[in-house]
Parts: structure tokens; sequence; C-alpha cells
């Protein structure tokens, strides 16, 4: 197993947010620095967006680039169109920079729905997708995985997440179950999947592992969340508040999602994902804290 992390870890988020933004520079510095040997793109132009500027960049820290994060409004059939323009631009970038193992981690336009985002966390079945709805969802999370593989080979996942549409154990099965097995996987996030309700992650993995092609390592704090419910607190409050903490001091079993991941002789990435807003502290130290934290359960 290969140890990413990600833009995301240093507060480059899909979101607007208050407080100066990191230059790629010095995200793919430290990421290099602090142990890693891979990361994802960030947000388009994050990173340089012509394929062999990218291609040094990268490369010249010793890194790989594994995927890219492209949030849709999957629910909205008049946005899927757009969706796969998005997609298969990203996904050439890579390509052409010769990242052609890299995946596109769809999903959901998450922070878009008011009460999705007002309630993540305590979505509890409600305010969800209806059935035509949700084969609206799906179809678009296929439409576009067909056409990124069709174009350029490269495989699609989808990533469930707090603040989206596809945020329970229960959104996640069912647009498993409405999707091609073939044709769309999983991005399984260990923090999002604890956020969104999931009680067993063992079991999860254990019932869906031929869908889940890449997996994202996020800590979870189960006091925050508790916090979260007490005060209302939206999607952002909950990770301005350290919902996603260091790994190792949250609440999700890492040793035994490991040795599971071990046992299914997983040789893909794992991406260890701390969103560390603007002003929230030190994303350098953060990674370098978790990459240690994995060193010591073996990774």
């Amino acid at each position: 197993m290969k140890i990413a992390n990600a833009p995301c870890s240093w507060g480059v988020l899909e979101f607007e947010l208050d407080g100066p933004a990191l230059g790629y520079e010095q995200v793919l510095n430290e990421i290099a620095e602090t142990g890693y040997k891979g990361t994802e793109l960030g947000d388009w132009g994050f990173m340089p967006t012509e394929p062999k500027a990218l291609r040094t960049e990268i490369g010249k820290r010793g890194l790989c680039l594994l995927g890219a994060f492209v949030p849709v409004s999957l629910s909205q059939e008049k946005e899927h169109d757009q969706g796969i323009m998005e997609a298969l631009k990203v996904a050439g970038l890579m390509y052409e920079a010769g990242y052609k193992d890299a995946f596109i981690v769809l999903a959901d336009n998450n922070g878009t729905v008011a009460y999705r985002t007002k309630n993540a966390g305590r979505i509890n079945g409600e305010g969800g997708l209806t059935k035509d709805e949700m084969n609206i969802f799906a179809s678009g999370v296929e439409k576009i995985a067909k056409a990124v593989k069709e174009k350029y080979g490269m495989r699609t996942v989808f990533h469930h997440h707090a603040a989206g549409y596809i945020e329970t154990p229960a959104e996640i099965e069912s647009l498993l179950q409405l999707t091609d097995p073939d044709l769309v996987g999983l991005c399984f996030d260990t923090g999002h999947f604890q956020f969104g309700g999931g009680a067993d992650p063992l079991d999860f993995l254990n019932k869906h592992w031929q869908r889940i092609w890449h997996v994202h390592f996020k800590d979870h704090s189960d006091q925050v969340k508790g916090l979260s419910a007490r005060n209302n607190w939206d999607y952002f409050e909950s990770v301005k508040h350290g919902i996603f903490c260091e790994l190792g001091k949250g609440n999700v079993d890492f040793k035994a999602i490991k040795k599971f991941l071990e046992e299914q002789n997983y040789d893909g990435w794992i991406v260890v994902e701390q969103d560390v807003l603007p002003g929230m502290g030190n994303p350098k130290q953060c990674a370098e804290n978790n990459r240690m934290y994995l060193q010591t359960i073996g990774l």
C-alpha cells in the first residue's frame, strides 16, 4: 500500500473559504517533506493546467499524481453534460501528463444544498433524494464515468461526502445498487463514513469490497460530532471545530482497517486527508503527525 496526502490537508478545498490560499509549490514541497509519495490534483487551476508543467512539478518532488476531485450537481440532470465536460478536462490533463492510472474522484456538489449542509452528520434518512432523483443522480455518475473511460481508459470512483446527497451508508448502498460495478467504483472515506452515520466500516468494507477502488484515511471525532449536534452546527462549523482531527486522535479504528486491507491484498493508494482550513493550525505539522501515526501501525 502506498501513502499519499492531498491539497485539502492544506486548506485547498472546493469551497469558498476565508483566509489566504497557499501556493501549490509550498503544498507539494511539504507533502514530499513529510514523507508522502503521492498527491491528488486539488481544484482546477491550483496546480499547473499544462500537462508538461504539471508532470515537471509533481515529478521533481518524487511524487505521483493519483486522482482528482470533481464535484458535480448530479441530482440536476441539466448539469450532467457540464459534469462530463469538467471530468474530461481533468482526466485529459492527468492523462496527457502521463498519469493514466489516476482516478476521477467524482462527488456531489457538496455544501450547495441548504438542508444537507445545515444538517451534515445528522441526516438520519431525511432531506434525501426521491427515487426518481436518485435514478437521475446515478445516471449522471454512470454517464460521466463512461465518458472518461471511453475517451481516456481511466477509472472513476464516487466519493461519499457529508453535506452532499450521498452521505449515509444507506445512500451509498443505493447508489452502488444503481450503478454498473464495472464502470463505477467507490472512494471509501473513513471519516466521512463515520460522520455520515456509519457504525461499522469493516462490515461495509467486507460487503462492498469489489466496489472499493480507492481509499481515503480521515479521522473523525465523536466528541466534536456531539458538540455539532448540540449546537446545531452546519458542515463548515463542524469542520472548523475539528470534526476531522489528526489520525489516531479520533474514533476511526485505523489498525483494524489496515489489517482488513492487508487481508484483501490491497495494493492501491491510501490518501491521508485532514481538512486544515486557513487559520486552524499548521498543515505541515499535522501532515507530519499523521504520517508518524501511520508508521506506528505499520504503514
